[in-house]
């Protein structure tokens, strides 16, 4: 009887390690080092002030969206993109993720942080300029090999659409300096 309870201890023990698991690798669980800080500063936006529920949106789709490329990326699994990333960035993180697989490595997004100014954005409300300094460990390994772990600071210019139930990353281009 002993041998069937600790059976079923480790196998809860295994399915619920299972759950968290895949609940992390689809952005289900907070992880400290793959959840990214950001701010964003939106009194230089312009012709249109971007209003407060706008602006909450934009932070935590642009969150999301971080969380979902660092998962894709270390999964090299293009379906983590959760529909964060649509047009030309989805097309680009795709291509990362052809790559990596050739290659046989993948990169891990760690401790991100980003500091993220609104630059433009269109009279419609249709589409947001974002000026983002990103700070991240970049972590590429090959197995269990790593190959380069080297923090990284990054200039994006990204360009985001309101999508059906969120905003999304439509262009995502990364630039020396603003």
């Amino acid at each position: 009887m002993t041998m069937v309870k600790t059976s079923r201890r480790l196998a809860a023990v295994v399915t619920t390690g299972l759950i968290v698991s895949v609940a992390a690798a689809v952005g289900l669980a907070a992880d400290t080092e793959t959840s990214p800080k950001v701010t964003l500063n939106v009194s230089r936006a312009g012709p249109r002030t971007v209003e407060a529920m706008t602006e909450h949106s934009i932070l935590r789709d642009y969150i999301f969206a971080w969380e979902n490329l660092a998962h894709t990326l270390e999964a090299n699994a293009p379906d983590l993109l959760n529909g964060s990333f649509t047009g030309a960035a989805e097309a680009q993180l795709n291509e990362s993720v052809i790559n990596q697989r050739r290659s046989g490595v993948s990169s891990r997004y760690l401790n991100q942080s980003h500091k993220i100014d609104a630059v433009f954005y269109a009279p419609e409300g249709d589409l947001i300029e974002l000026h983002d300094t990103a700070q991240f460990n970049l972590m590429i390994v090959d197995g269990n090999n790593k190959i380069y772990d080297q923090p990284v600071e990054a200039h994006y210019v990204v360009l985001m659409t309101p999508g059906a139930d969120r905003w999304v990353v439509r262009q995502f281009q990364e630039v020396e300096h603003f």
